[in-house]
């Protein structure tokens, strides 16, 4: 059980506190409720850009590392299509310096010319080395405008085109920035060796102050259900030929989201998984294979890929994936199949758990997504799932025309 306390600043700022005497670190963490599906279709990659943005100076504080570096702290950040954090870890009896820090960029960042030519050229660079040179880099940038046509889930965190980063201005970048990272839109945990009374007092006197800003309402929209199956073949200069299938699941906080990341454990977790011992071990087909989804707030999507060996056709290794996918179908899973990975998933929470920076951001997610209590009740929603459950939802989800299905092929 993770205890923690909850007040709420009159600018809107959530604020958690989780105390744990046992370290003499403590861990502020920022979450913003904004990602990539936030973005203007026709100005994407700005929520990555931000988190780079973020470090390059704000309103009163030109350099944000060197006096973190003094005070013994470090920090770091993340943006997905859901939501943005920044996190710092630092002794805890120099908690305040990371409440002026992250209260003054919030509050405003410094806006310069020179500071967005310098994240753009460094954006732009990550752009290049990870999705345009690298090796199946574009995967992803086929396979997401392949399974969402209208949610903007169809474009990657980096942007769905470089040139919507190379040509932001300082004026969309600050109407981006006041939209969205603001008091309102945000939830700030402090965790370790803190007392609830200290956090009030440090957020009260740094936060506080600043403007609520508006609240922003999402009204982004809904994928339509796909009523066909979906194809596309790539040829790239890669080593090996590539398969990735997808399928929508559902959102979040929905019990088919559940039954699906036990089945992406069932199928593709680890050496003992069905699709590994399948089509590796005794038909050779793959050198390697996988299954998982990417926990995403809105309906997702559960996702297999793997490399053939060399010399298999394509048809073959995908018809040989449809197979293992209609026993999944057509019969119940063993109960101790189920078991082991219901036991797997509570211990890989259990040991999520151990670490405080883990706890932070983890009661952040679970704020955002309505009720941070979630984090000591979501283990039974797993706990309820029968292989009744299982098949069934492999029968909703791996239904073909819920499939799309990319054959990535080496020219060599």
């Amino acid at each position: 059980m993770i205890h923690y306390d909850r007040f709420v600043l009159e600018n809107g700022l959530r604020v958690l506190v989780h105390q744990d005497l046992s370290t003499p670190m403590a861990v502020v963490n920022v979450m913003y409720d904004v990602g990539a599906r936030d973005e203007d279709p026709n100005k994407t990659g700005f929520a990555h850009l931000f988190e780079h943005l973020m470090f390059g100076g704000s309103i009163n504080i030109p350099d944000y590392d060197e006096p973190l570096q003094r005070a013994g702290g470090e920090n770091n950040a993340y943006t997905t299509n859901d939501l943005t954090n920044y996190y710092i870890s630092l002794p805890a009896e120099n908690i305040e310096t990371a409440f002026w820090l992250e209260s003054d960029r919030m509050l405003s960042l410094a806006f310069s010319h020179k500071s967005l030519e310098v994240q753009r050229k460094v954006v732009c660079e990550e752009f290049k080395e990870h999705y345009i040179n690298k090796p199946y880099g574009d995967v992803w940038f086929k396979m997401r405008s392949l399974a969402y046509k209208q949610h903007p889930y169809r474009w990657m965190t980096i942007g769905s085109e470089l040139s919507h980063i190379e040509n932001a201005t300082i004026e969309d970048v600050k109407a981006f920035f006041f939209k969205h990272y603001r008091p309102v839109n945000a939830i700030l945990v402090v965790a370790g060796n803190v007392t609830t009374e200290k956090v009030k007092a440090l957020a009260e006197k740094w936060f506080a102050p600043i403007e609520m800003g508006e609240k922003y309402n999402r009204n982004i929209p809904t994928e339509p259900k796909q009523t066909a199956p979906r194809l596309e073949k790539v040829y790239a200069d890669v080593p090996l030929d590539a398969l990735i299938k997808t399928w929508h699941i559902d959102a979040r906080l929905e019990h088919g989201y559940y039954v699906a990341d036990m089945i992406t454990e069932i199928l593709g977790g680890g050496g003992s998984s069905r699709l590994y011992q399948a089509l590796v071990k005794e038909q050779q087909l793959f050198s390697n294979i996988e299954c998982y989804h990417f926990g995403s707030i809105e309906r997702g999507l559960l996702t297999i890929e793997g490399k053939l060996v060399k010399g298999v056709a394509m048809e073959t290794a995908n018809e040989a994936v449809e197979a293992v996918l209609q026993k999944m179908k057509e019969e119940l899973v063993q109960e101790q199949e189920l078991q082991k990975v219901k036991n797997k998933t509570e211990s890989g929470i259990a040991f999520e758990d151990m670490g405080v920076l883990n706890r932070a951001t983890s009661l952040a997610n679970y704020e955002l997504l309505g009720d941070a209590s979630l984090m000591n009740t979501e283990l039974k929603r797993y706990q309820t799932i029968t292989v009744q459950d299982i098949q069934q939802y492999s029968k909703t989800i791996f239904d073909v025309n819920n499939s799309n299905t990319l054959f990535y092929f080496s020219k060599n």
